[in-house]
Formats: structure tokens, C-alpha cells, sequence
């Protein structure tokens, strides 16, 4: 088991064992900025605002101006969005219409930084060159009024293609992992007020050991292991 995976399971199996403990107050999810969420569901390895994915895409990856599922969706910096915007594009509908997935765009349950998934954008610019797009707001249930200047988009190489799998298929892995340690929470906090401390003692380490087995699947042979055969 890799040092990654240790530390992980000792994340989770901490977490089950403070979930049985009362707790007033509330725990924020996890706030997602565009620009991180747009490298990791692309693997395109650029870095710093969204307003300088353009340039700094020059010469690193191909640019265009159709779009191309897996590819990112360079928003110019405005007035009211100074710091760009980048959305990974998911779907491609019709030339003219797409779905992105993108973090930190709508308002959600008064807060930002939320993930959306699939939402609609369209391309309303006078030549069809996707220079101009309106994007799917969630507060109103439809496209936003506004018009959003954008650059074009940025293609996904050989190796983003490649980082983009790897990344999608570790977050899998710890999404099931945080599942399980969830499961693993309840089953424990059950053993705790039906059995005795070594049950619960047992039955916390055999969930750990199903969260590790899961994995360790999901990431494959680590160096110097071979896969093992079915039995």
C-alpha cells in the first residue's frame, strides 16, 4: 500500500470515528475556483488566472475556435468578472450549442464556488465564431441575459488526454472511499450502541480494509507489485 493511500485511509478512518462525536455548528463544502476545476477535468497543465489561459496557451496546446469535447473555454475578463473565467466544455450539442462543466460560476444556496455539471452554453456572436456566448445560470433556471466575451478554446494534447484520465479516475476512487468511510461511520456508530468494544473495534477495521481494497484497485499495480490473479 502506497504512503498516498496510508495517509488516506488514515484521513477517512479519522473522519468515521469523529462523526460519532456531537457537533454543533456548520461544516462548509468544499469550494471549488474555476480555474483548478478546469485543470483537473482537462489535464491542461496551465496555471494562474483565468484571463492568461490564452497567451499562455501559445506555443503548449492547440487553439481554436469549434468546439471540441474535453476542451476549455477561455472567457475574456470583464467589468463584472476581472479574473476571466475558464469552463471545461463536457458535450457538444450542435455547433452552435454545448455543455460545460464549471466551478465558481452561479450563485447556489447563497454561496459560491459550487460545481455545476452539463449546464448550457450557447454561442450567440454574430459570426459563429464563439467569440460571444451567453451561459446557463442556475438562480433563474435559464441562460443569463448577459453576453460573455470569450477567446476561443484551448484542445487537450496526447498527455492532458492522459492526466485528465488519471485525475477523473483517482477523484472516482476517493469519492467511493468517502462513501464507504461513510457507510463505515454509521456501521460503527450501530456496533457502538448494540455491541461491545471489540466488536466495534472489528467492525471499523474490516470497513477500513474494504475502503483500502477499493483503492488500491482504482489506482492499479503500484511499482515493484504485481497484479494479482483472480482466485
Amino acid at each position: 500500500m502506497t504512503k498516498r493511500t496510508r495517509a488516506l485511509l488514515g484521513s477517512l478512518a479519522a473522519a468515521a470515528m469523529i462523526s460519532l462525536v456531537p457537533m454543533s455548528g456548520a461544516v462548509a463544502d468544499g469550494y471549488w475556483q474555476c480555474v483548478p476545476f478546469a485543470r483537473l477535468m482537462s489535464g491542461i497543465q496551465i496555471f494562474g488566472d483565468a484571463r492568461t489561459w490564452w497567451s499562455q496557451a501559445a506555443g503548449k496546446y492547440e487553439t481554436g475556435f469549434v468546439p471540441r469535447a474535453g476542451a476549455v473555454l477561455c472567457f475574456k475578463p470583464t467589468g463584472r468578472m476581472t479574473l476571466g473565467h475558464v469552463a471545461f466544455v463536457s458535450q457538444v450539442l450542435t455547433d452552435r450549442v454545448i455543455q460545460v462543466t464549471h466551478a465558481n460560476w452561479s450563485i447556489i444556496d447563497g454561496g459560491r464556488g459550487q460545481v455545476e455539471k452539463d449546464v448550457t452554453v450557447v454561442d450567440v456572436s454574430p459570426a459563429g465564431d464563439w467569440s460571444q456566448v451567453k451561459v446557463w445560470y442556475d438562480p433563474i433556471r435559464d441562460l443569463g441575459t448577459t453576453v460573455y466575451p470569450t477567446h476561443g478554446f484551448i484542445y487537450q494534447n496526447a498527455q492532458a488526454v492522459k492526466i485528465a484520465a488519471a485525475t477523473s479516475k483517482l477523484a472516482l476512487a476517493q469519492n467511493a472511499a468517502v462513501s464507504l468511510a461513510q457507510q463505515a461511520a454509521n456501521q460503527v456508530a450501530a456496533t457502538v450502541r448494540a455491541s461491545s468494544p471489540l466488536d466495534m473495534i472489528n467492525q471499523a477495521a474490516d470497513s477500513t480494509d474494504r475502503i483500502a481494497a477499493l483503492i488500491q484497485q482504482a489506482q492499479g499495480p503500484q511499482d515493484g507489485e504485481k497484479p494479482q490473479t483472480a482466485r
